[in-house]
């Protein structure tokens, strides 16, 4: 590259597990969390506020924006893929990209005391197989004298299970809850467990900073904190809706570029990776997906899009598009339910029970009750200015018919284009043996919990007495 290691600028991407925009700097839950770092480094950086995956569930996401390919391009599009083939020809990773450049890359996970150096590999889950090592080590401090780095720290809050924040508890009556649930204790109690695990991200998030800056890395690293998807519930986490696809991102440039300024450009995840490459004087592969979004009149993506295919056990194929103002869904797959329910579900998500027991269900009629129902449309339609939660399906108003043509038409030409895998038929041995593995795990906490029968009545029992709420 012609550039001395001295000289190179270092990359540190600070990962949340299942994160929304939940946080104070983003006007979100004022009245119930605190987010004082993250908050911060907003105003030491930029924040963005219109970032999308190109999925809602971690490993076909997190294939996504490590290659800045879409997952359904390069056969990583099935959550979680164990019999696991390597990327198409020609396809490398970021981290490999970077390695080829002279980067030392690192991928680590912070233990108790995330003010030190981490000794722990931090999260993968690619959905695909990659020759030797993904990474050179596990922290930033491992790397040769002088050499630049590409670390990424992944943290698991806010990944289920909870773990309290006895530091500053969140008071359920506090927090504000999207339309789409009940407004309901046990609802109310499993979203404050949320916010705290937040708050703990917040200050690993804090202790990393910190220690960038006793390294003396601080104004030579670009420094990027995002969620890898939504936050973990249902018809958030796994779906295409907002609330799973849409992710905070802050970024602090080593110049202070644009400080303590907003970005409203319209962003997808896979624009990461060509981002920092071109911080980094990389040559961009011309069949990579991602833009670089790195200059001031990149205007950003008119269109995004995003995926949701089989996610655990569930077979699923649905494909969307949002612009600014417009979402449209086709759901490939329409005799299930809006959110259909599993085991892992039911033992794994508190809000899930509360749902599948709601007294209106049997009248129906409600919003809540229709997202059990059991077939969902072929195609949804949004117009998110007016209705930011996609509550108010337009795909039969005649008034938005030529607009819904325009973003089938685009639909089409993106599957097209790009290759999507979606047509491609699942092997029955891929699914037995994820299947053979979830029944092993999902036995295992089921035993933990005394539960002998799985279904919403009986985990509606469970989490109302395992929050004190009988």
């Amino acid at each position: 590259m012609g550039v001395a290691f001295a000289e190179r600028t270092n990359v540190l991407w600070i990962i949340s597990d299942d994160l929304s925009p939940d946080l104070v700097c983003y006007g979100e839950q004022k009245s119930a969390l605190q987010t004082p770092h993250l908050d911060a480094l907003a105003k030491q950086g930029v924040r963005f506020t219109q970032v999308f995956g190109s999925s809602s569930v971690c490993s076909p996401n997190r294939s996504a924006y490590n290659t800045g390919m879409y997952q359904t391009s390069i056969g990583a599009l099935h959550h979680r893929t164990l019999i696991k083939r390597p990327l198409p020809d020609g396809v490398k990773t970021i981290p490999d990209l970077f390695r080829a450049a002279g980067y030392f890359v690192s991928n680590g996970q912070p233990g108790d005391k995330p003010q030190e150096p981490m000794t722990r590999a931090g999260k993968l889950d690619w959905n695909f197989s990659v020759e030797g090592d993904a990474f050179d080590g596990t922290d930033w401090t491992q790397r040769a004298a002088d050499q630049p780095f590409f670390a990424q720290v992944n943290i698991t809050e806010a990944h289920r299970p909870w773990t309290r924040d006895m530091t500053r508890p969140v008071d359920p009556s506090k927090v504000t809850l999207p339309p789409y649930y009940p407004d309901h204790p046990l609802v109310r109690v499993d979203w404050s467990r949320y916010l705290e695990e937040v708050q703990i991200f917040d200050r690993k998030v804090g202790a990393i900073l910190d220690r960038l800056e006793r390294d003396g890395l601080a104004d030579n690293t670009i420094v990027m904190v995002f969620g890898d998807n939504g936050r973990s519930f249902p018809r958030d986490k796994g779906y295409v809706y907002d609330g799973g696809l849409r992710v905070p991102l802050i970024v602090r440039w080593p110049d202070g570029k644009n400080a303590g300024t907003v970005d409203e450009r319209l962003i997808s995840m896979i624009d990461f990776g060509p981002t920092i490459m071109e911080s980094a004087g990389i040559e961009i592969p011309e069949q990579m997906h991602g833009k670089s979004f790195l200059s001031d009149d990149y205007s950003g993506r008119s269109r995004i899009y995003a995926a949701k295919d089989r996610t655990g056990e569930i077979r699923d194929r649905i494909r969307a598009v949002r612009s600014r103002d417009f979402k449209y869904i086709r759901n490939f797959v329409d005799d299930i339910s809006y959110i259909p329910v599993n085991r892992y579900t039911l033992l794994a998500e508190a809000t899930v029970s509360v749902i599948m027991t709601h007294p209106r269900r049997e009248g129906g009629g409600d919003f809540v009750s229709s997202l059990t129902a059991g077939h969902r449309p072929p195609e949804e339609f949004y117009y998110l200015r007016t209705d930011p939660f996609e509550m108010n399906n337009l795909a039969s108003d005649p008034e938005y018919a030529e607009m819904i043509a325009d973003y089938r038409s685009d639909l089409d030409r993106w599957v097209e284009e790009t290759n999507d895998h979606g047509v491609i038929v699942e092997t029955e041995k891929s699914i037995a043996v994820y299947s053979r593995w979830l029944d092993k795990y999902l036995g295992k906490i089921q035993r933990e919990y005394g539960i002998k029968e799985v279904n919403g009545e009986s985990m509606y029992k469970y989490w109302m007495h395992r929050y004190d709420l009988e």
